[in-house]
C-alpha cells in the first residue's frame, strides 16, 4: 500500500519507532539511523529474546538499520546522499539538535527540495518549553489529561500504556506524514512538520475541553460521565476481579439492571440528580460483589449491556475476538524461527500486511546501504578507519 515511501528514521525509544512500525506494516521502507555511541535504551528493556529486547524487536520489525556517528561530517554527507532516495525524515531529537548537526529541514531541503521532514518532540519546536525534557506522564500532566483522570481526593494513576507517546506522538505523526505525502503528490511541495506530544495530548481533551472553553465547566475527578462521575466505571467482583460497565444508553441500562437483579433501579439510573446517580452506582457496586468473576462472566456472555470483564494481557491474547481478528502474528527471526508479535490493527481489502523480520542488530544494514548509495570498498574502509560506524561494523567488514 505504501511501497513507494522510503523513510529515514532518526527516532528511538517508543513514539517515533511505533510510528514508523505502523508505516512499515503498510509497506513503507524504513531505514533507521542509529548512533554507534548512544544506544537506544529500548534495546535493553527486559524481557530479552536472545540478546535484544522483545519490545525493540517488535517496534522495529521490517526495518533496516544503519549506524552513523552524526557528529562527524562524513556521516552528515552520507545522510545527504540518502535523502535523495529516502525523501521522508522522522526525527525525535530535542529542538535544535538536528540544526547543530547540519541535518535540519532547511539544510536537507537544499539537497532535496521535496523532502517531507517530521520533527516529533515533547513540547514542540517553539514556546518556552521547547528545550525542556519530558516523558509520557509529564505531557499528560501539562495537557490537563492527568488532572481529571483520577479518583476524587486521590493521586493520578500511572497509565498501563503510553498515551501521550503513542496516541499523541505516534498516531499523529503517521497522520501528518501521510497528509504531507498527499500534499506533495498534488503540489510537488515538501514540508516541515512540527509535532508535539504535549499538543497532541492536549487535543485529546475533545470531550470536556470544549465544555470548559465555551462554558467554563472545569472537568474534575469523578465528576464527568466518563471518569467515574456516573456508573460508567469498573466494579469489583466477590473474588476481587473486575468488570467494566459502559451501559450509558437506556436500552443497555435496562439490560444491565435485569442482569444484576436490580430491575427496580432502572428509572433511577437515568436521573441527573447527583444523589440519584450515587444511589444507583452504589447499587451496581453492591450487586457485583455478590458473585464471582466466573459467575458474572457466564451471566453477561449473551447480554448486550456493554459490560465486559477486565482481562489480564495473557487472557486477552487468547480471547476469541483477538484470535478471530488475527491480532497475533508470527514474525520471522534471522535464524529461521519466528517470534509471536502484536499485529497491525489495520484491515483492508486492498492490502495485507507483510511482516518481514523482527527488529535486528544496530547497524545491521550499514554496509549494504553504503554500497547502494555508490560507495566502493576503499571508501567504506576509509570511513571505518575514521570510526564512523562503530566496532560492530568494523568487524563485519574485515
Amino acid at each position: 500500500m505504501l511501497n513507494s515511501l522510503k523513510i529515514l528514521d532518526f527516532s528511538k525509544l517508543l513514539p517515533g519507532p511505533y510510528a514508523t512500525m505502523m508505516l512499515a506494516d503498510l509497506g513503507a521502507e524504513i531505514l533507521r539511523v542509529e548512533s554507534p555511541n548512544l544506544p537506544d535504551f529500548i534495546r535493553e528493556l527486559e524481557p530479552l529474546d536472545g540478546e535484544d529486547s522483545a519490545t525493540h524487536q517488535h517496534l522495529n520489525r521490517s526495518k533496516k538499520s544503519i549506524s552513523l556517528d552524526l557528529k562527524k561530517q562524513e556521516a552528515v554527507e552520507i545522510v545527504k546522499r540518502l535523502i535523495l532516495d529516502y525523501d521522508i525524515v522522522l526525527e525525535q531529537f530535542r529542538p535544535g539538535v538536528m540544526e547543530r548537526l547540519g541535518l535540519d529541514y532547511e539544510s536537507l531541503k537544499e539537497v532535496n527540495p521535496t523532502i517531507i521532514y517530521c520533527s516529533l518532540s515533547g513540547y514542540g519546536q517553539t514556546g518556552p518549553y521547547r528545550d525542556r525534557p519530558g516523558h509520557d506522564n509529564n505531557y499528560l500532566s501539562i495537557a490537563g489529561v492527568a488532572g481529571y483522570s483520577t479518583r476524587e481526593n486521590q493521586r493520578p494513576v500511572p497509565m498501563g500504556i503510553q498515551i501521550a507517546d503513542m496516541a499523541g506522538g505516534s498516531l499523529h505523526s503517521v497522520i501528518a506524514i501521510l497528509s504531507a505525502v498527499i500534499h506533495r503528490e498534488h503540489t510537488g511541495e515538501g514540508q516541515h512538520i512540527d509535532l508535539s506530544m504535549m499538543d497532541s495530548s492536549f487535543a485529546l481533551n475533545a470531550m470536556f475541553g470544549s465544555g470548559y472553553l465555551t462554558s467554563g465547566v472545569e472537568p474534575k475527578s469523578e465528576a464527568t460521565e466518563l471518569n467515574g462521575g456516573s456508573f460508567y466505571d469498573y466494579y469489583e467482583t466477590k473474588d476481587k476481579r473486575y468488570f467494566s460497565v459502559g451501559s450509558i444508553e437506556p436500552s443497555f441500562r435496562k439490560k444491565l439492571c435485569e442482569a444484576l437483579g436490580i430491575p427496580h433501579m432502572v428509572n433511577l439510573a437515568g436521573n441527573t440528580k447527583p444523589e440519584d446517580k450515587r444511589t444507583f452506582k452504589e447499587a451496581v457496586k453492591e450487586a457485583f460483589l455478590e458473585k464471582t468473576y466466573g459467575e458474572w462472566l457466564n451471566i453477561f456472555k449473551d447480554v448486550e449491556a456493554c459490560v465486559e470483564p477486565v482481562l489480564k494481557l495473557s487472557e486477552t491474547i487468547e480471547h476469541p475476538q483477538i484470535q478471530a481478528r488475527n491480532m497475533i502474528v508470527d514474525v520471522p527471526r534471522n535464524n529461521g524461527t519466528s517470534q509471536r508479535q502484536i499485529a497491525s490493527p489495520i484491515k483492508s481489502t486492498a492490502y495485507k500486511q507483510q511482516y518481514k523480520y523482527i527488529g535486528g542488530k544496530r547497524g545491521a544494514n550499514t554496509l549494504e546501504v553504503l554500497q547502494q548509495i555508490g560507495l566502493d570498498e576503499n571508501q567504506i574502509n576509509e570511513l571505518i578507519d575514521k570510526d564512523l560506524f562503530g566496532l560492530a561494523e568494523k568487524h563485519q567488514s574485515r
